[in-house]
């Protein structure tokens, strides 16, 4: 829950911060953007280092550190001196998010794994709901500082949960060495990987186009739709409600239907509900409620069912190396979210029309991606299945 957690935690409180800062509404996006890419800077060095020194070390240091910087952004008294925090924090994210999957991985393969990773999704689809509910009703009782004095006790409680409660999947026999050519040495190869990056990038891209609303959620529900700062839960929960589904469904499909369809049908599904999204944002009820926000809803749905199949993909690309793998993966995925949230979100919340229309944009890039992905891959996958067919019934056996 680390990421998603603390992008959408302080949103609620941005009108609060700014208000006090003396910044304008479209500065407050930083608090998002700085924090996304700490984050993936730092993601590029936690899966190695975990690689070589195991998983349950990275993971405490990492929030250790974003204990201490969250201290530091309840204290702030300048927009600067909260943004340095904040890269902080995201500095040590990513200890949780990137290693809780590389663990799973570690220990199970298979639909079980898949199953596993549709569980995280679900948990990592929870976050962005509850957060900005819960700093809805913190602001309701103490000022914008609550927040982060919350998010402390919430990193506490995790670095006892992880000490008290997570073993270590990496054995010591499976670890690289400690050397500076070994942890870039992984990250380099899976960057320069055309197949890896491919699916990379089928993640990231209809990912954005969904954090594109939650970026710019006080834009775009306060400024465009009218609402209150506890108002978020409107948006959020049947955003968040469709992403559990759909990570849900992805965990029943595993062992049923392939990876490779899954996936399809996933992105092929949120290409289709943005492409309504695009339409009905022209319409009279495009800033209207509840037909606003029904597109994005169904969106994450589609996310929600291809994502946990997606992380496999990329985590496979490199058995060897799934730390490597997983750090690279969510470098993409966030330098992608933090541009469009910095860059994208302040001017596409213009409108309706143009919210929908850069998210359509975004989910038909993923989904060219998958495309190329499958063209690409296709000589290798027909070549498999002739050898199965052309394998002696003993020889399989055997």
């Amino acid at each position: 829950m680390f990421g998603p957690f603390n992008v959408d935690a302080p949103l609620p409180a941005f009108g609060e911060m700014g208000a006090e800062f003396h910044v304008e509404p479209a500065a407050m996006q930083l608090v998002v953007s700085v924090y996304l890419l700490a984050f993936a800077v730092m993601s590029l060095l936690h899966g190695p280092i975990s690689d070589a020194v195991g998983r349950r070390p990275v993971m405490l240091v990492g929030i250790g550190v974003y204990v201490a910087a969250s201290i530091g952004c309840a204290m702030s008294t300048s927009l600067t001196m909260l943004l340095v925090f904040r890269m902080f924090q995201g500095f040590a994210a990513g200890a949780g998010q990137i290693i809780a999957r590389t663990v799973i991985r570690d220990l199970f393969e298979g639909a079980e794994a898949q199953r596993l990773m549709s569980q995280v999704s679900m948990i990592f689809g929870v976050a962005p709901a509850v957060a900005p509910i819960l700093s809805g009703l913190l602001l309701q009782v103490g000022s914008w500082r609550t927040i982060f004095w919350f998010l402390v006790a919430f990193g506490v409680i995790m670095a006892i949960s992880v000490a008290l409660a997570l073993p270590e999947s990496l054995p010591a026999e499976q670890r690289t060495p400690l050397r500076v050519g070994s942890l870039i040495a992984g990250l380099v190869a899976a960057l320069r990987s055309g197949r890896f990056l491919r699916v990379a990038f089928a993640a990231a891209f209809p990912f954005a186009g969904q954090f594109l609303y939650i970026s710019a959620a006080p834009l775009f529900l306060i400024g465009l739709l009218g609402l209150g700062e506890g108002d978020f839960w409107v948006f959020f929960v049947p955003m968040v409600a469709c992403m559990i589904t759909g990570s849900w469904t992805s965990g029943r499909l595993a062992g049923r239907v392939t990876s490779d369809r899954q996936i399809t049908y996933g992105l092929g599904f949120a290409l289709l509900t943005a492409s309504a999204g695009a339409i009905v944002s022209v319409t009279p009820v495009g800033d209207v409620l509840p037909w606003a926000i029904v597109a994005p809803a169904l969106i994450a749905y589609g996310i929600g069912l291809s994502l946990p199949t997606l992380q496999i993909a990329m985590l496979d690309q490199f058995p060897q190396a799934r730390g490597s793998a997983a750090s690279a993966g969510t470098f993409v995925n966030l330098v992608t979210s933090a541009l469009v949230a910095g860059l994208v979100a302040p001017f596409a919340a213009e409108s309706a029309w143009t919210m929908a229309l850069t998210a359509l944009g975004l989910v038909m890039l993923g989904a060219a991606m998958w495309l190329w992905h499958l063209v690409s891959t296709r000589p290798v996958n027909a070549l498999r299945r002739s050898v199965r067919r052309t394998v002696p019934r003993s020889s399989n056996r055997k």
